[in-house]
């Protein structure tokens, strides 16, 4: 696996799944992971980039899971528009 190289795979992910998010009125839900910064190019075991794309599917796993059910607390009405409105007087 070439991790920088999928980088871009991923970005795109974020930036399609963030847009759904957006238009289905999720706005309370936490920003993708940032990128590493502090690679060496070794190909250390754990590398940092090995902790960034699980992070990055976990993330993507949760926005979808939120998208296919939506918490009811995620955009709560509010209480006035939560009650019906009295009847009027004749």
């Amino acid at each position: 696996m070439s991790f920088p190289s999928e980088l871009q795979t991923v970005r795109a992910r974020f930036a399609a799944l963030e847009l759904r998010l957006s238009a289905g009125g999720v706005s309370r839900f936490r920003p993708p992971p940032q990128e590493p910064t502090t690679c060496c190019g070794r190909g250390c075991n754990g590398c940092v980039w090995e902790g960034f794309y699980a992070a990055a599917a976990r993330w993507c796993e949760d926005a979808l899971e939120l998208l296919a059910d939506p918490p009811a607390t995620q955009n709560p009405p509010t209480k006035a528009a939560a009650q019906p409105l009295p009847e009027p007087r004749s």
